[in-house]
């Protein structure tokens, strides 16, 4: 049975993976903004209240885990926001604060919860195909695709380091799902749910080595530019 700390699990993808994980029999930590009341109701652990721009709420959330002796096999960030912008129209506070929840919020969250995991355990962060460079034939969406092209950097790093300890990290693309967050994203797109979005992501993290870590992969299974 794995132990999963999956972050931001209030709605959408991370939802669907909260209940997938607890339906196949692992034990899930659902971390959520709210109360997370419906997962509870389901018989999933939920730490409240988690808010990855505040460093206490985070730090918090990993000494009540020490404190329990948790072990994590997965830590899966999937907290996210997503604002449209334009040249000639950017909110300069807008793209702080995707920065602080896209970028700065998995790295916060995985180095506060470094030492509950070990050799073997997973991390997966889901970033965003259009943080890529090489994919980007468009242009547009300065906030976003900087705040997830920091992400991969970020995760980047972290493979660098963690697998130095037997730690795999894995940057993911959940592909064009319909949530609350793509809802006004330009463009006519083929959508996928949640919850297919979910089973994607949770069969990339089954399917992650030592050896394929440090990628950044597509719910789809294949891998992505850098």
């Amino acid at each position: 049975m794995t132990t999963a700390l999956v972050i931001g699990c209030d709605r959408g993808i991370a939802h669907a993976i909260a209940l997938q994980l607890h339906e196949r029999g692992d034990d899930v930590i659902a971390a959520c903004l709210g109360d997370g009341d419906d997962l509870k109701q389901r018989g999933i652990t939920v730490e409240p209240f988690v808010d990855v721009t505040k460093g206490e709420t985070v730090t918090a959330l990993a000494a009540r885990l020490r404190a329990c002796a948790t072990r994590l096999d997965w830590l899966l960030h999937v907290a996210g926001v997503l604002g449209i912008d334009e040249l000639g129209s950017i909110d300069y506070d807008d793209v702080r604060r995707q920065f602080e929840i896209n970028t700065i919020g998995p790295l916060r969250t995985v180095e506060a919860h470094r030492d509950l995991l070990g050799e073997g355990s997973k991390v997966g962060i889901v970033t965003s195909r259009v943080g890529s460079l090489g994919d980007n034939g468009s242009g547009g969406m300065y906030a976003y695709r900087i705040s997830k092209a920091g992400a991969n950097m970020a995760g980047l790093n972290l493979h660098h380091d963690l697998s130095k300890h037997g730690i795999s990290v894995l940057m993911l693309h959940p592909g064009m799902v319909a949530t609350d967050l793509t809802k006004d994203y330009p463009g006519d797109f083929a959508y996928i749910q949640p919850e297919e979005a979910a089973a994607g992501l949770i069969r990339d993290m089954d399917q992650l080595t030592p050896e394929t870590a440090g990628r950044f992969r597509h719910s789809n299974g294949t891998y992505l530019p850098w």
